[in-house]
């Protein structure tokens, strides 16, 4: 260790002195120097290129349990602590979350309010059983975007989105009809919301009524009802839109597209899919 301290610094400080202050040899240190590395040492340059490339493309992202995943699946055998302290050593730190933006507070239609049925109850056996859905804002120099989206809880994939200049029920509408079409018409199908005039508007519950959804929403104020669709967009933002500026709305547009489906759906692990992204996930359900 001390050796490695030395190498580390010695473009600071002289070689001679740093020898001298931890009480050890030049020849002895110009030895370790020069001396062949280790396999260990040759592994940790193998793991680092894995764990360099699971990081850049998460887009600095990744935590170590997620850059471990990845590192694993390129058959490379290594364990957590090994891959945490690489990506110390190395300044690989993913960016922390920040906090999200204030949700929509518009008027509502109360005769148009539903129960709580999903009642919390995160996990589905089977495709196409429970949806969540909300939206979010994502700020440009030409204002606002409101982005809204519809995950399924089997996967955590999202199989359904919309963005728009306004928030309107045309906005939740239109992203709840992209994942009907994606997915086909659905069969006992739960959709979850919160109670936001856009979801309890008569056009959009048109729509369920029309394809027999069962409508499940938030109690009032509380946001932990609705977890796992605040998770999505908490991955959106860190990973992602908080740290963009977009001129444009389209440049935003093109951006979310890309992280929806050049990266979450298909690439984004998971710790409640066992580490597998929502698209690797479902292949797997379907061979089963």
């Amino acid at each position: 260790m001390r050796f490695a301290f030395i190498a580390k610094h010695r473009s600071i400080w002289p070689v001679a002195w740093l020898c001298s202050a931890l009480d050890v040899s030049r020849s002895g240190f110009h030895a370790w120097l020069n001396r062949s590395p280790s396999a260990r040492s040759r592994y940790d340059e193998a793991l680092l290129v894995e764990i360099d490339r699971s990081f850049k493309s998460s887009d600095r992202t990744y935590g170590t349990r997620r850059v471990w995943h990845d590192v694993l699946a390129e058959g490379l055998s290594c364990g957590l602590h090994r891959i945490e302290r690489l990506m110390r050593e190395n300044g690989l730190r993913a960016r922390p979350r920040r906090r999200g933006l204030p949700k929509d507070a518009g008027e509502r239609l109360v005769a148009s309010v539903s129960h709580n049925i999903l009642d919390r109850a995160f996990e589905a056996s089977a495709p196409n059983q429970k949806w969540v859905a909300d939206f979010t804002y994502i700020w440009t120099a030409e204002g606002w975007l409101y982005v809204a989206a519809v995950v399924d809880l089997f996967s955590r994939r999202v199989v359904g989105w919309s963005m728009k200049a306004e928030m309107t029920a045309q906005l939740v509408t239109d992203a709840l009809i992209m994942a009907i079409w994606r997915r086909g018409k659905p069969d006992s199908l739960l959709h979850h919301s919160d109670q936001g005039s856009q979801y309890t508007s008569e056009q959009f519950q048109r729509l369920m009524a029309d394809h027999g959804i069962t409508c499940s929403m938030s109690r009032s104020g509380n946001v932990w009802d609705n977890a796992a669709m605040e998770s999505f967009f908490s991955s959106l933002k860190t990973e992602r839109t908080a740290r963009k500026v977009y001129r444009t709305r389209d440049a935003a547009r093109a951006d979310v597209f890309d992280y929806i489906e050049r990266f979450y759906n298909p690439k984004r692990r998971h710790s409640t899919l066992g580490y597998l992204s929502p698209v690797e996930f479902e292949e797997i359900a379907m061979l089963a």
